[in-house]
């Protein structure tokens, strides 16, 4: 009885046998499981870097900032504008719908001078929570507390571009600066927080909300003296957020007197939504690529089955002999069948190291260097997918012609040319 390595040992003589012929087979295989691998990754890649430039705003977060109510739904005409206040934001935080909120007020017109430089970067009045909320990195010194607010201390923390501009490198914290005159003292200092090629973030300053409606509030006609410019809020479910805007709709609108269908009276940005919609594109486009990889991989097992044929009828004679020798159904089943799943594995392999390799020197070369989006990587269930296809293909590419060679009868085998 033929053994498994006998087998193996005939398999690996009629490759090489056939060397230009086995080279471009598996070339053909390996092309098509490194172009999956590599066309999913980049898609992951974006995937990845959407995500990760959502997340430098902060996690599961929708943006509100005051709008105008339409006198007529749809109409932009005879806008009546609204400005949110801090009842506003406590009756969205007693929504159970709503896991945290905060709200702020912004001030672009305000004027800093520290004891090297001056600047005119962005104010904002903040609450303590506005750390949770929203993405903050503090790398020195500490973030804005429940006591700077209840004493309007006069605290800074600086962002970390304005920080850049007015102490150039210098000891900051316990500091002193003055924005518009007033001294504050230095707290905190952030870490970068842009968002792609926009360091808006990293160029502002925060101070107790408190202390910015005493001291900086909102100008403007028919402003309240405690307008804010923005509520922030996280849902309690992820999953549903649907539900947690909708009933900060209705708070919203019943405190300004307008109806909460007017979708145009809302002025907000949901970028647990925005999120949701980017995964699908991209899950979208896995399912696209993984199918045009299928598709490729399909080919390659149709052209195997081909070329595997094609080595049936050139070996006749031979198998003709080693049947009239005595050799088995099952040997000659064994010997083609190993040949055509070797042909698909071992170029998958192939395949996989080649691209994980590519797709690792770009991680080395580009992570960090394009907003927005990552170098593609290994994506394990690509690799999982493109295995299990190559061993179905390779079985499908080997039991067929092993089937014809192992049913050619010896005596006509012997009689072709």
């Amino acid at each position: 009885m033929q053994s498994f390595q006998d087998t193996l040992d005939q398999v690996f003589r009629a490759m090489l046998a056939n060397k230009v012929r086995t080279f471009l087979t598996m070339f053909g295989i390996a092309w098509g499981v490194g172009s999956l691998l590599v066309l999913v990754g980049l898609g992951e890649g974006f995937r990845s870097g959407q995500h990760r430039q959502l997340s430098t705003f902060g996690n599961n977060l929708v943006m509100m900032w005051n709008g105008t109510i339409p006198a007529v739904a749809n109409q932009h005409t005879g806008m009546r504008p609204y400005q949110f206040t801090p009842g506003d934001e406590a009756a969205i935080r007693a929504l159970p719908q709503v896991h945290a909120v905060t709200g702020y007020l912004f001030r672009n017109d305000l004027y800093q001078v520290s004891p090297y430089a001056n600047t005119s970067s962005s104010v904002l009045g903040v609450e303590p929570n506005y750390a949770t909320v929203r993405y903050m990195p503090v790398v020195e010194g500490r973030f804005l507390n429940d006591n700077d607010m209840a004493q309007r201390q006069r605290v800074v923390v600086l962002g970390s571009k304005s920080a850049t501009l007015l102490f150039s490198g210098r000891p900051m914290i316990g500091e002193t600066i003055t924005i518009n005159d007033i001294a504050f003292t230095v707290v905190g200092r952030l870490g970068s927080i842009s968002h792609g090629n926009n360091d808006g973030d990293n160029q502002k300053l925060y101070i107790p909300r408190s202390l910015m409606l005493e001291l900086f509030p909102l100008k403007g006609d028919n402003m309240a003296t405690d307008a804010l410019s923005s509520i922030q809020y996280q849902p309690e479910n992820r999953e549903d957020d649907a539900a947690a805007v909708a009933a900060v709709h209705r708070v919203i609108a019943e405190r300004h007197n307008f109806d909460p269908a007017m979708k145009d009276a809302f002025n907000e940005w949901d970028l647990i939504k925005e999120e949701k919609l980017i995964g699908a594109i991209f899950t979208a486009m896995d399912i696209f690529l993984g199918g045009v990889g299928l598709v490729t991989l399909g080919l390659g097992a149709v052209g195997i089955i081909n070329i595997m044929l094609v080595s049936v009828s050139e070996r006749t004679s031979e198998i003709g002999l080693r049947k009239a020798l005595g050799a088995t159904r099952r040997s000659i089943l064994a010997q083609f069948f190993w040949e055509g799943l070797l042909l698909t594995g071992v170029s998958g392999a192939i395949g996989i190291v080649l691209s994980a390799g590519f797709m690792a020197l770009l991680q080395d070369m580009l992570t960090g260097k394009m907003p927005g989006w990552d170098p593609p990587r290994l994506v394990p269930w690509s690799a999982a997918l493109a295995m299990g296809s190559l061993m179905l293909s390779g079985i499908a590419a080997g039991l067929y012609p092993a089937s014809k060679a192992a049913a050619l009868d010896p005596v006509e085998a012997l009689r072709k040319e």
